[in-house]
């Protein structure tokens, strides 16, 4: 069943469309932030979300080769409308490059971009803007990016990390594989570039001019638990400066389309980490917030949101207690990202006392600590990294009665939520590659003849292993 326009939406101009990706973000998480911000509080049992306002349905989430996709099938079912392969990234199930629906509305003179607090080269992002064989091989996405393929449609406007995709191997900051200096054919491309908040802050809305490339990480962007504000913007931050931007370099054009990904929701929740899965959530819905704001005076622009997949199976209740306690959420100060790389640093004859007196009360808001919890992080400081996280993650969930049953991805259904003209269009359950064909039909735009033109494009990366990718 193809998504239908009600028909006074479907007789109204069309101008922008704003797409947001909650990566990872499942109905509990969105339970658990409500639950969050109105513990303790009996006034406020009829709040809801700025998320909940717009529910207009649910998303399925399969990819073609897995009842429980990752990030990169999931993406290519939106940009594509099509099914991949988990690992597959703009490319069909049978490793063919399908044409997306940011390249197709570029062909047709929209402005395009691309907001991510992942490295921008990451699955999600990289599926709206680029064709190849493994979400790994950022070094070919970096390239794609940029125009470097085959169509050479290259994004007008990225904001993101992973500024060491786009550096030689050989530079300090440097993480490809190669010695391609992609921020060098970038400044040729005509791309303005920003390296850090200051070059952020002072980029001058009113008269940049397109494309621009903004890298605020050398990997992914900071947790917003952990996010130096005097050193990276947020998502909320990036979302208004690029909704200005592309808004007033389409005035003379069909308008915009823009991806926006809340990357850092799914990392923590493979983390089992709930206050940095809770801390992004927030930050997800401020973005949200921004967007509708914008929608509010822009009635030719539609909101479309939801998630790829949701990941670490969260459950609000664990056997036996009919309860669990946001309040413990609270007082947690840093990820478990952030607490076990410094734990690892650390000598051992310090470790104990840095765990009792600084992780425990200071860090996890735990003053209390029993001789179990402190066993618990001083084992976890001695296990492999991505085994450290979860252990320290789930010493705050046990506290605040909080399951989780995988480190990885499920195959739940996700909320589908829509805001501005031709919202109504989108009510129902549907599976993830009809959310893309919605997309596309909104902007009347075709990946057909982009899916022709992709005949030839590269999409290995010479000399690539398997073992360097992820599954988030």
């Amino acid at each position: 069943m193809l998504l239908a326009y009600p028909l006074s939406v479907h007789a109204q101009k069309r101008k922008n469309l704003i797409f947001m990706i909650s990566d990872g973000f499942g109905m509990t998480s969105e339970a658990m932030a409500r639950e969050f911000m109105r513990y303790g509080n009996e006034d406020t049992m009829n709040w809801a979300s700025t998320m909940d306002t717009m529910l207009v349905g649910t998303s399925r989430t399969r990819s073609s080769s897995s009842l429980v996709t990752d990030s990169g099938a999931g993406a290519t079912a939106f940009s594509c409308g099509t099914k991949s392969y988990n690992g597959g990234i703009g490319i069909t199930s049978d490793k063919k490059p399908c044409g997306t629906v940011l390249e197709a509305a570029k062909s047709k003179g929209y402005r395009t971009g691309l907001v991510s607090t992942a490295r921008i080269t990451h699955a999600t992002p990289a599926a709206f803007a680029a064709h190849v064989a493994n979400r790994g091989m950022e070094d070919l996405i970096a390239l794609q990016e940029i125009g470097n393929n085959t169509i050479t449609h290259s994004v007008d406007l990225m904001f993101g990390g992973g500024r060491c995709q786009f550096l030689p191997k050989s530079h300090d900051d440097g993480c490809r594989s190669d010695e391609i200096d992609v921020l060098e054919l970038a400044k040729r491309a005509g791309y303005t570039r920003l390296a850090d908040r200051d070059a952020f802050d002072s980029l001058d809305t009113a008269s940049v001019r397109l494309p621009v490339l903004g890298l605020f990480a050398e990997s992914h962007m900071s947790f917003e638990i952990d996010r130096d504000e005097k050193e990276q913007p947020s998502l909320a931050e990036m979302t208004t400066k690029a909704l200005q931007i592309l808004d007033r370099n389409s005035q003379d054009g069909p308008g915009f389309f823009i991806m926006i990904e809340g990357a850092r929701i799914d990392m923590a929740g493979h983390d089992n980490d709930p206050a940095t899965h809770l801390r992004d959530i927030l930050q997800y819905w401020e973005a949200v917030a921004a967007v509708r704001k914008f929608v509010d005076s822009h009635s030719d622009t539609l909101l479309v949101s939801t998630s790829d997949h949701e990941t670490g199976g969260l459950t609000l209740g664990i056997d036996p207690q009919y309860e669990w306690h946001p309040e413990v959420l609270a007082p947690v100060r840093k990820s478990a990202e952030l607490i076990c790389s410094e734990m690892k640093r650390m000598s051992s004859d310090k470790l104990r006392d840095h765990v009792v007196n600084s992780v425990l009360p200071n860090y996890l808001g735990i003053s209390d600590a029993g001789d179990g919890e402190v066993l618990n992080i001083l084992s976890a400081a001695t296990s492999p990294t991505k085994l450290c996280k979860r252990m320290v993650g789930q010493t705050v969930s046990a506290r605040a009665h909080i399951g989780w049953t995988t480190g990885g991805h499920t195959g739940a259904d996700v909320g589908l939520y829509a805001y501005g003209a031709g919202a109504g269009g989108l009510r129902g359950s549907y599976e993830n590659t009809q959310i893309g064909a919605f997309l596309a039909r909104y902007l009347d735009v075709s990946m057909g003849s982009l899916t022709k033109a992709l005949v030839n494009e590269v999409t290995e990366q010479h000399g690539f292993s398997d073992g360097s990718s992820d599954s988030a």
